[in-house]
């Protein structure tokens, strides 16, 4: 017995005619009989009779065609669920993103993604770069803040993406505020004295901050260690300190906080697009990655 035994059995059953099966089938009315002829060897009993210019199932048929309607009609859902996900009509994709992109650029490159394939459903986790990083297996696609550091599974596929600013933030009424000049911007000496507020260990942020003191050669004096983006700006307006965050996260700012770029040079950093499982990624993965990389997508400076 073969599924496809099974299938043609389903469509004389509904057609109670071996020739009209035979059309609905585009098989040749022997191959049906022949096909039958096997079921029925294989079940040792009638399936079926004749009857006048069709046929009439024996009550043994009338069970079996119960199941082969199931086994055609999950046949059938199989089909259209391929050609689905050929045409990325249906699908699911699991999306990872660090703390900053999760709350400030997911949501746009989702909305812009479902707009292309509404019937797609996309389920997203959010965490620092560490966590990401550590949960890459569990994902389709990563996306985190500058550099993942070693230990990357075997696969993993990864590309830059973006160019990404830190600034300073500090309360608008502050004295730094009004010494930043017109421009907004800040030296990493004129921080030295200041209280900094830090994001949590394994935060991106956090890392290029502290590399960038390093390197500078500046003291830092960190009054508070907080956890998430909204966490440090929250300590922020409540007068901790000078925080470091994304120029992602000041664009829809209320005017409580001003962003510093630092001078003389800015501190810039690239996102990355990480991919579990490269030679082996699905069609809906490879869709949404491919729409991260265009410059329609990203905009004249980057992103939405």
């Amino acid at each position: 017995m073969t599924p496809d035994q099974l299938i043609t059995f389903a469509s004389v059953a509904e057609h109670l005619n071996i020739s009209h099966a035979a059309l609905a089938l585009h098989l040749s009315q022997p191959a049906v009989s022949g096909q039958l002829r096997q079921l029925q060897d294989e079940f040792g009993e009638p399936l079926y009779r004749r009857y006048g210019r069709g046929i009439q199932l024996t009550p043994a048929g009338k069970q079996l065609a119960e199941y082969a309607r199931h086994v055609r009609d999950a046949y059938g859902q199989a089909h259209a669920y391929r050609d689905a996900l050929r045409g990325l009509a249906r699908g699911s994709l699991r999306v990872g993103a660090s703390t900053t992109l999760a709350s400030y650029l997911l949501p746009y490159l989702i909305a812009a993604f479902q707009r292309r394939f509404p019937e797609v459903t996309v389920m997203t986790s959010g965490g620092n770069t560490a966590d990401i990083v550590a949960a890459l297996q569990t994902l389709d696609v990563a996306m985190i803040e500058g550099p993942p550091g070693a230990g990357l599974p075997p696969g993993t596929g990864l590309r830059g993406w973006g160019e990404d600013e830190i600034v300073a933030i500090v309360p608008a009424d502050h004295p730094l505020a009004e010494s930043g000049g017109a421009v907004g911007t800040i030296s990493l000496g004129a921080l030295s004295a200041c209280p900094i507020v830090l994001r949590e260990e394994g935060s991106g942020v956090r890392q290029i901050v502290e590399q960038a003191f390093a390197a500078a050669g500046v003291p830092m004096h960190v009054a508070l260690r907080v956890a998430g983006v909204e966490g440090v700006k929250e300590a922020v307006r409540a007068g901790m300190g000078v925080g470091f965050v994304s120029a992602l996260a000041m664009r829809h700012e209320d005017g409580a906080l001003r962003a510093l770029s630092l001078a003389p040079q800015p501190l810039t950093r690239r996102f990355s697009i990480l991919v579990p499982h490269e030679g082996a990624g699905s069609r809906v993965a490879t869709a949404f990655i491919d729409m991260c990389l265009s410059e329609a997508t990203l905009g004249a400076k980057g992103f939405p």
